[in-house]
C-alpha cells in the first residue's frame, strides 16, 4: 500500500507540473490568401459547414475550449491538430499542385461520406460540428466538383510539359 501511495503523490508532481509546460497554440492572427475559403470563395453555406466542421484541426486557426488549458488535455489536443494539419491543411491550401489539390479533394469526399470526418471523439463536445446527411450531401457535392475542376487543370498542366 505504501508503495501506490507514493505512485500516486509522484503522479501528482508530474501533472501539476505539467500545466507549467504548455504546448503551442495553432492561432494566427490572420487568415492567409493561400487559405481554401478565401481562394475558391465557396457559397456561404459551404464556408460555414467547413469552418465550423474542419477547422478546427485543419487550419491554422484553431478556437480552442476551456479545457485545452488543462494538461494532459492540452497535449491531446495539440496532438490532434498537428495530425489533422498533417494529412489537410487548409490554411496553405493554394501552395497544392492542382494534382495533390484533385486528391486531397478526393479523401476529403471519401472521409466526409463515410463519416470519418469529422472524428467522432470531435463531435463528443462540438455538436454544432456534426453534419445532417443534407449537409453532407451538399458538402460531398461541391468538394466533388472541386475535384474534377483540379483533374482537369492537373491533365492539362501534364499535357503542356514538354
Amino acid at each position: 500500500m505504501k508503495i501506490l501511495k507514493k505512485i500516486g503523490w509522484l503522479l501528482l508532481v508530474v501533472l501539476i507540473a505539467l500545466q507549467f509546460f504548455r504546448p503551442e497554440k495553432n492561432v494566427s492572427e490572420e487568415i492567409p490568401e493561400t487559405d481554401l475559403i478565401v481562394a475558391l470563395n465557396p457559397p456561404a453555406e459551404i464556408a460555414t459547414m467547413l469552418k465550423t466542421s474542419c477547422y478546427d484541426c485543419h487550419s491554422n486557426n484553431t478556437a480552442y475550449p476551456w479545457y485545452s488549458e488543462v494538461a494532459p488535455l492540452s497535449y491531446w489536443i495539440s496532438d490532434h491538430v498537428k495530425d489533422g494539419k498533417k494529412h489537410l491543411d487548409f490554411s496553405i491550401w493554394e501552395t497544392y499542385t492542382a494534382k495533390k489539390k484533385a486528391h486531397k479533394m478526393e479523401e476529403f469526399v471519401e472521409e466526409v461520406k463515410e463519416h470519418k470526418m469529422p472524428l467522432e471523439s470531435y463531435l463528443w463536445i462540438h455538436k454544432e460540428a456534426v453534419l445532417t446527411p443534407e449537409q453532407i450531401t451538399q458538402l460531398v457535392g461541391w468538394a466533388d466538383q472541386q475535384r474534377v475542376s483540379y483533374q482537369e487543370v492537373a491533365k492539362q498542366e501534364q499535357a503542356d510539359l514538354p
